[in-house]
């Protein structure tokens, strides 16, 4: 249900206050959802019910990236989507040296909150009134004094701000993902009119490079404890090879290309090591890969193999057991000798699907387990068997 002007009122009201803290630990599965809203009508209009139950579920949503301050705050489904995570938000307001910050397509205010509590005066337009309503009621909430206002930043931008935030939405109305810089909700050309000191842009993580090369600047790649989360265009820093940063929570690394040779391609070895997306994307495979004195299988995909263990939170790695040629019904039999009932596939460069491939080896599902890693060897197929991590997930090392 989308929300008005009206509704945030409502959500401020007392009434709607009393209501929101008293059901913040409501069970809102499917099942109870009549009851809940049942148990609103007797003393809410349906609207109002309505509203106080999307806020609930919103609010619920919003943990992961409001761990501390969520219950207090309003969110909307395409506010809190494109809202960036804690570590991020605070690397990011870190990142900026200015005092003034103009936070463009502010959304809910996340961002410029995150300045705000950076002791920056930050400034956060948008054109929906909506997101601007919720981003004052948030500012308030969390007494971090952020100054918002609807503004289409189309038709100008207020000057004397040393450094810009621009976040264009990456959804369009029906949610759909918008695959072209200049299709974002503003297009990124728009920064083309802008003049401060620092400008950054985020993108999405996926885009393609090749729509970016004209802007310079410098190209992150950011993944936040091992998950990918965002991209973004430091449009005033000299141009480089895009580079990774990896948000942990108790420090941030940085990777950047090396420059030298290509690595060696070797048959799997003691260990494989998948590196982390942000690697992935920023192009650095191998530039990890010699910092771990690994090789790769193979020189177009992004798997790496060492005899040891390597200290680094930059890959997820597996213990080898064995490796073959692949051929099905060989790696059938090789399994069911081994008494291996049950695989965890994970492939690159495969073509056959982890459930097609699963379905056609025809294991007995009991005995023995193993990640299964379908990938290519100097350009052949291989069938790499590795020990099955501890809780369901390979570690991140660091001996």
């Amino acid at each position: 249900m989308p929300l008005s002007l009206v509704d945030i009122a409502f959500l401020q009201s007392e009434r709607a206050q009393k209501r929101l803290v008293s059901l913040a630990n409501a069970d809102l599965s499917d099942a109870s959802t009549l009851p809940l809203l049942s148990q609103l009508r007797r003393s809410l209009t349906a609207r109002e019910a309505g509203t106080v139950l999307t806020m609930l579920r919103l609010r619920k949503k919003a943990i992961a990236k409001f761990p501390a301050h969520g219950e207090r705050m309003l969110f909307t489904e395409a506010g809190l989507q494109q809202a960036s995570g804690l570590l991020a938000r605070q690397y990011r307001a870190r990142q900026f040296e200015a005092s003034r910050l103009l936070d463009l397509c502010c959304g809910i205010g996340a961002d410029s909150l995150a300045f705000a509590a950076a002791n920056r005066e930050a400034l956060g337009l948008d054109i929906d009134p909506v997101h601007i309503a919720i981003a004052r009621h948030n500012s308030s909430a969390l007494q971090l004094p952020a100054q918002f206002a609807v503004r289409d930043i189309r038709q100008g931008i207020p000057s004397g701000y040393d450094a810009i935030f621009f976040d264009p939405a990456r959804r369009d109305d029906r949610g759909r993902r918008i695959h072209h810089v200049e299709a974002y909700l503003p297009q990124l050309s728009l920064t083309r009119q802008w003049r401060a000191r620092e400008i950054a842009v985020k993108l999405s993580p996926s885009l393609d490079l090749r729509q970016v090369e004209a802007y310079g600047g410098a190209l992150e790649f950011i993944s936040v404890q091992g998950r990918l989360s965002e991209a973004l265009l430091w449009l005033h820093r000299d141009p480089v090879q895009p580079f990774a940063t990896l948000l942990r929570k108790a420090d941030v690394l940085h990777m950047e290309d090396d420059g030298e040779a290509d690595m060696a391609v070797t048959a799997p070895r003691g260990w494989l090591l998948e590196p982390d997306p942000a690697v992935l994307r920023a192009g650095l495979v191998q530039t990890l890969g010699r910092h771990l004195q690994a090789s790769m299988l193979d020189e177009r995909i992004a798997y790496l193999t060492v005899d040891q263990p390597a200290p680094t939170p930059w890959a997820r790695c597996w213990k080898i057991r064995e490796w073959l040629p692949f051929q099905l019904k060989r790696l059938r039999r090789h399994l069911l000798a081994r008494g291996i009932g049950r695989v965890t596939i994970k492939k690159r460069g495969f073509a056959m699907s982890p459930d097609e491939l699963i379905a056609r080896l025809r294991l007995r599902g009991e005995g023995n387990s193993c990640v299964l890693v379908m990938t290519r060897c100097r350009g052949k197929p291989i069938a790499i068997v590795c020990d099955e991590p501890k809780l369901g997930q390979a570690p991140r090392l660091s001996l």
